[in-house]
């Protein structure tokens, strides 16, 4: 029989099942190998072993001493108003001075029992002054009975570094560490994924050698070695993965697909009333030298909000056109896709009128497909698609469906990537006779080590140029708490604004209505441990319903207002859209359903209430709805937040600057990494445990380099068994979704 590799020992066999079954509930650990790779959170120093008579202050240390007294004192206090508050009192020796030690409420009653007077034991904590004596608080102790006081087990105690792992209720660090020190000698079998010329090149410790001194540091030293070389493996297996991708896709065969000379395309630029930016010449380049090659295209497309990703995109998918092929749009709304339809229809012009009288001698048919169109509209489209009648395909994941069959489908574009997960991507690319060229578009701006890590297996463009024309945006925070007078003066800008002939959005986070219960929503924050700051979180979000009605009736009263949310009838969504784009209504109070794609140039005005309910980036993305036109844009966070807190910070930074770059990485420094990562929707744990995607951004480009080497040199990996390994680890389910899906 085949023995089980030590790091692939489940762990119940090893720690038992009642232990086991927690960890793998709460923590997911499953096996030797995944607790090796539980890392400590940070590390509690014991301090060094001091003498009583020169204890320095607000320092760890660390003590043996003798228990020369205990007493327990009862007071009355606010939580304990009866004189039911408990205060244990100990006062400790070593032959050299006198020390006090001080437990409170529950933590009174082991202490009570076990440090009698007498009593030896070793004391650690920190030091600090009350009624000018020097005092211990609360100190960690560990008794040391008869024989075992030796002076190793004390000095190894003191100089400790204590690691404190992340831990669950039910299982705490301690516990943890116990467990760990259990398996700690399988360490010794770990099999090193790096490459050894790697590993020297760079002087990083073996892996053996990390895991111990992860889990069992010496010095600070130690953990910093230790770090470094854990840091190396997470980089490198991933980009590892990614550059195998890469390397496996341009292994696939795919149609060239080059524009004719004075075809659809060259109408189309005929007809453009303006000229192209730099920055979209150049991306328009790399993206057609990548349709003329008979692999796949894999491209990412990041384009500040209005710098024209879509006219960009529109230019490759009228290039497939020309060479014969069908191009799809996917977006991820059914508004978001009539407005692509929209906008690509009015910018063909007749170009879009295929098959129609007075449709252009290069024309093709521009088709929208989403899943709540009628039978016979639906049956028209899906006839279209088949017979290579619509040359461009614009929908939502209704395009994804086993009904819906291409005629030659040459071009997959995806607009705003994270929302789509990578079996939908797969499904559309399969619906090619040979696999079609990808192109993904987001407006979220990605920090460049973020596009390596969770991007990586797509080469990517940069458009950062703003379009001539478009207008600058002002962008304000409005404190509604410290100076209501400046909401009120809000709502005079917009008034102003429409006014002057434009048009504007208020932005709620909340519809509002029977299924948008705060106290749902209340709840479920509280169970995710989000912690509120100050009285602004203690009321629900405001709501586009309610605010809607009050504007209505109050400050904006007179001008015609209308509301815009996710959960309305599509037909009465668009229809609404429809109104505002044709300027019949003035203030539109919306949810983020207007976050992306949404253009209506005459729109000059937006006020976001309750801002710091929203993620930097996404506040960004909605203030990139204003300013569309020839006349300047106006953005107003509104915020109860005081000046102090975390989140009126947040907001200023979004009003200090118009860097899209900028604020990811701001974003990236505020919130946990595994948001960005995809972690959060995908519900996978993270695979970075020590790497941290913006402070290692040189870790990570270098791992990409090195990765890129040793996939070009050996892409089955024969001769590295033991990175092997490690992808296969990295890759188990979740994670393989969690990289492709970026």
């Amino acid at each position: 029989m085949d023995l089980v590799p030590a790091l692939q020992e489940p762990l119940k066999k090893v720690l038992g099942p009642a232990t086991a079954k927690v960890m793998a509930e709460h923590l997911g650990l499953h096996t030797v190998g995944d607790l090796l790779h539980h890392y400590p959170r940070r590390y509690e120093e014991r301090g060094q072993l001091t003498h009583l008579a020169d204890l320095p202050m607000d320092e760890h240390v660390t003590v043996v001493a003798q228990v020369a007294d205990a007493r327990l004192h009862t007071f009355a206090s606010s939580k304990a108003p009866r004189g039911k508050g408990q205060r244990l009192e100990v006062t400790i020796t070593d032959g050299s001075g006198r020390l006090q030690l001080v437990f409170f409420g529950n933590g009174v009653h082991k202490p009570h029992k076990e440090l009698l007077p007498g009593t030896r034991a070793m004391f650690a904590g920190k030091v600090s002054v009350f009624n000018r004596r020097l005092q211990l608080a609360h100190p960690a102790y560990e008794l040391l009975r008869g024989d075992t006081d030796g002076e190793e087990t004390v000095e190894s105690w003191a100089g400790a570094l204590i690691p404190l792992y992340p831990a669950t209720a039910k299982l705490e660090s301690w516990k943890l560490a116990k467990a760990i020190q259990t398996v700690l000698p399988s360490a010794q079998e770990a099999v090193d994924p790096l490459p050894d010329s790697l590993r020297e090149g760079r002087g990083l410790v073996s892996l053996p050698e990390a895991l111990l001194k992860i889990h069992r540091p010496h010095t600070k030293a130690d953990i910093e070695d230790a770090r470094a070389r854990l840091k190396w493996d997470e980089a490198f297996v991933l980009q590892v993965a990614l550059a195998r991708r890469r390397h496996a896709e341009t292994q696939l065969p795919a149609v060239p697909r080059k524009p004719g000379p004075d075809g659809l395309l060259t109408a189309f630029d005929d007809r453009l009333p303006f000229t192209l930016t730099d920055g979209q010449q150049r991306v328009s380049r790399e993206i057609f030298d990548d349709l003329a090659t008979d692999h796949p295209m894999h491209r990412l497309l990041q384009g500040e909000v209005g710098s024209g990703k879509t006219l960009v995109a529109l230019r490759a998918m009228l290039a497939v056109v020309d060479s014969g092929g069908q191009a799809v749009m996917l977006a991820p709304t059914e508004v978001l896709a009539q407005q692509h339809h929209r906008s690509v229809v009015e910018m063909m012009g007749e170009l879009a009128e295929g098959g129609m009288l007075g449709g252009a001698e290069h024309a093709t048919k521009v088709v929208l497909l989403t899943g709540s169109m009628g039978a016979a509209a639906r049956r028209h489209a899906l006839l279209d698609l088949t017979t290579g009648e619509a040359g461009i395909v614009i929908g939502t994941h209704a395009l994804i469906e086993d009904k819906v069959q291409f005629h030659d489908l040459g071009l997959v574009v995806v607009d705003e990537q994270h929302r789509f997960g990578v079996e939908q991507r797969d499904a559309l690319r399969g619906k090619g006779k040979q696999p079609p060229h990808l192109l993904v578009m987001t407006a979220t701006p990605i920090p460049r080590t973020v596009a390596m890590t969770v991007f990586g297996d797509l080469e990517t463009s940069v458009l950062d140029q703003l379009p001539a024309g478009r207008s600058p945006i002002a962008s304000h925070v409005v404190p509604a708490a410290d100076k209501p007078h400046f909401l009120a003066r809000a709502w005079e800008r917009v008034r102003e604004e429409v006014s002057n002939g434009h048009q504007a959005y208020v932005v709620c986070p909340r519809i509002g209505d029977e299924d948008d219960d705060p106290k749902k929503g209340a709840k479920k924050k509280a169970a995710q441990g989000e912690a509120p700051e100050g009285d602004a979180e203690k009321r629900p979000p405001l709501a586009v319903l309610d605010v809607a009605e009050q504007l209505a009736k109050g400050p904006l009263q007179g001008l015609k207002v209308e509301v815009l949310h996710g959960r309305m009838q599509p037909d009465d969504k668009d229809a609404v859209m429809r109104r505002f784009a044709a300027g019949e209504t003035d203030v539109l109070v919306a949810t983020t359903v207007i976050e992306v794609g949404v253009n209506v140039p005459n729109a000059t005005a937006m006020v976001i209430m309750d801002a710091d309910r929203f993620g930097v980036s996404q506040l960004h993305q909605l203030r990139g709805r204003v300013g569309r036109g020839s006349a300047p844009g106006l953005c107003l966070l509104v915020s109860e937040m005081p000046e102090a807190s975390a989140a009126r910070q947040r907001l200023n930074a979004v009003a200090s600057t118009r860097d899209g770059f900028e604020l990811s990485r701001i974003d990236l420094e505020q919130r946990r990494e595994g948001d960005v990562l995809g972690q959060a929707q995908s519900g996978a744990r993270t695979s970075l445990r020590v790497l941290a995607v913006i402070e290692d951004e040189e870790i990570i480009a270098e791992a990409r380099q090195e990765a890129a080497a040793v996939v070009a040199a050996d892409p089955e990996l024969t001769g590295l068994p033991g990175l092997r390994t490690a992808l296969e680890a990295l890759l188990d389910d979740e994670r393989e979704q969690y990289l492709e899906k970026g």
